[in-house]
């Protein structure tokens, strides 16, 4: 694995987790920022379709040489297709200037202001390709809250926690989003 791509940590464990208790073998599922592909590659054969998206070459290529199909693009811009679970691991920490490297990784882990910013434009973006009963599987840290709660029910979605882990500094929650 590059130093490139982000290393599946305990929210990427949690993500998985929290799938394995929802996908369905009828799903068509996303999962958006795949990264190393540690999630994709172990739900890919319990749905339907599984498709992937990294604004990195560097997990692009990585996911790939896994067997998992991976679009490069921002979040879900350029998707045409409805799926009935999306998944996310967004980043959720606020850098400062000095933690700042502008390489690929600080993409993976800079969630902007508030640590929000990158999950806020995913939530804008997901109605384009969520289908009408499908379900968001999101991460989020205890950092984010309550702003990424109020993000969410301000685009008229409903959640519920569905899965939590609990780190020495921080508390992360896998939240089961739809439409409300």
């Amino acid at each position: 694995m590059t130093s490139e791509v982000y290393p599946p940590s305990e929210d990427s464990e949690l993500l998985l987790e929290a799938a394995m208790r929802e996908i369905r073998l009828e799903d068509e599922v996303l999962e958006v920022g795949v990264g190393s592909g540690f999630v994709s590659e172990r739900i890919k054969d319990l749905c339907r379709f599984l498709i992937a998206t990294d604004i990195s070459p560097y997990a692009v290529r990585e996911s790939k040489s896994k067997g998992i199909e991976v679009v490069r693009t921002d979040l879900c811009r350029g998707i045409r297709r409805k799926f009935t679970l999306i998944l996310f691991n967004p980043p959720y920490l606020e850098l400062s200037e000095k933690e700042k490297r502008g390489d690929w990784l600080e993409k993976a882990v800079d969630g902007g202001k508030g640590g929000i910013e990158v999950a806020t434009r995913f939530l804008d973006e997901v109605k384009e390709v969520l289908a009408e009963n499908g379900r968001i599987i999101l991460i989020v840290s205890s950092f984010n809250t309550p702003a990424i709660f109020e993000e969410i029910e301000k685009r008229g979605y409903v959640y519920e926690v569905i899965a939590g882990r609990k780190l020495f500094f921080e508390e992360l929650y896998a939240l089961k989003i739809w439409r409300g």
